[in-house]
């Protein structure tokens, strides 16, 4: 107890100087839209860890969510002329639509047998959005405009759209810390843990897991919303079952069902993607071997081989080998004293 008290210590003032140091970001000469890209997909995460880490249901069709929402938000702004936070609303509704459809054939069957009902239903959306007209096929939907918030912001700037993009990254990261710290939160843990003991317990296992599943897609579809608003354009990429495996990489690599894990694993996998070059020239620089310069042509071969190293040496993810062994330093020095 007195462990779990020590993180619980600890924690907040992580979150604090994390905050504080997004807030700073800016002005520290960080580019504002990479930042907005790599808050995007720290959400997108954690929605993700919601759903696999504290309620154990794997979803490889995550992607659906985040894509088919961004396409819908595209198109509400682009064609329909919409605001921003309508746009917004329209993302968050359609993930939360879709994922009350997956959700509704996934929770029926358990094991592999949902996984791949998700991944089924997640490439027959790709598919759709192929060959829909208002998707724009293989180049994907251009030139969204960010529009005005409420009419009266304009996000045209940058500075100010990232602030924005952070107040609601912020807001949604309170409610998945907010739902897993209440009563319904410990009901997803206990399914998690031993379902037949909850459903002896009265608890209706399939609504719980229902309501999880629509959850975690509504805050994936958001998600998705903000990337298109942030980056003016939605491509089937967002939508392919690669993102699918590009979200469970980033909750894995974090720590699975900690609350700071997916934010941790997301910034490592996106950095990777965007900076692995920069690293390889530096590093043909330094040792004079060529080969690092063909890195940045190599970006899945090294995310695939940072994942196996973390899976052999950090079973927990990076935060749950850091959360353990405090723990267990916890531990050793209650048993001294």
């Amino acid at each position: 107890m007195k462990s779990k008290t020590l993180v619980q210590r600890i924690a907040p003032v992580g979150y604090g100087l994390l905050l504080l140091g997004l807030l700073l970001a800016p002005f520290l000469g960080a580019y504002p839209v990479f930042i907005m890209k790599l808050l995007c997909f720290a959400l997108f995460a954690s929605a993700f860890n919601l759903l696999l880490g504290y309620t154990g249901l794997l979803s490889f069709g995550h992607a659906a969510f985040l894509g088919g929402a961004a396409y819908i938000t595209g198109h509400t702004v682009k064609v329909w002329g919409a605001t921003p936070e309508l746009g917004l609303l329209a993302g968050l509704l359609s993930g939360a639509l879709l994922g009350l459809v997956m959700g509704w054939f996934t929770i029926r069957r358990q094991g592999i047998y949902a996984t791949m009902i998700t991944l089924a239903l997640s490439q027959m959306l790709f598919f759709a959005c192929l060959q829909l007209p208002f998707t724009g096929g293989e180049d994907g939907l251009q030139g969204v405009p960010r529009g005005k918030l409420f009419g009266l912001i304009d996000l045209s700037s940058d500075m100010t759209m990232y602030y924005v993009c952070l107040a609601v990254v912020v807001l949604a990261f309170l409610l998945i810390v907010r739902t897993i710290h209440s009563p319904f939160g410990q009901v997803l843990k206990g399914i998690k843990e031993n379902e037949p003991r909850a459903i002896s317990l009265g608890y209706d296992t399939h609504r719980f897991k229902l309501l999880a599943f629509v959850l975690s897609a509504a805050l994936s579809g958001l998600a998705g919303a903000l990337k298109t608003l942030v980056l003016g354009f939605a491509t089937l990429s967002d939508v392919h079952w690669t993102a699918s495996g590009q979200v469970i990489l980033m909750t894995l690599v974090g720590g699975l069902g900690t609350l700071s894990g997916p934010l941790i694993g997301s910034a490592v996998v996106v950095l990777l993607e965007n900076k692995i070059g920069e690293f390889g020239n530096l590093l043909a620089a330094l040792t004079s071997v060529e080969w690092f310069k063909t890195l940045g042509e190599s970006v899945t071969m090294v995310t695939g081989l940072i994942f196996v190293i973390c899976v052999l040496a950090f079973r927990r993810g990076i935060m749950g080998e850091i959360i353990a062994w405090l723990a267990q330093r916890r531990a050793g020095n209650s048993a001294k004293h």
